[in-house]
């Protein structure tokens, strides 16, 4: 299901703010750590590093 987009902007760092609102539709808390890595085509993806690690685990990549 796609949710109402928010506009956000990238600052001069490289960093960008996400939206309380949207972290909890991605079940994301505060001070959780992720991983991001782009999907190319002007994507970046941002996944729980424990969810991405158990995804690893489960493939034999680890």
């Amino acid at each position: 299901m796609l949710r109402e987009p928010a506009e956000l902007r990238v600052d001069d760092h490289g960093r960008v703010d996400l939206p309380l609102g949207l972290l909890a539709e991605a079940d994301i808390s505060p001070g959780a750590d992720l991983v991001a890595f782009s999907d190319g085509d002007g994507r970046i993806v941002l996944r729980r590093a424990e969810d991405a690690i158990r995804d690893l685990i489960e493939q034999g990549t680890l």
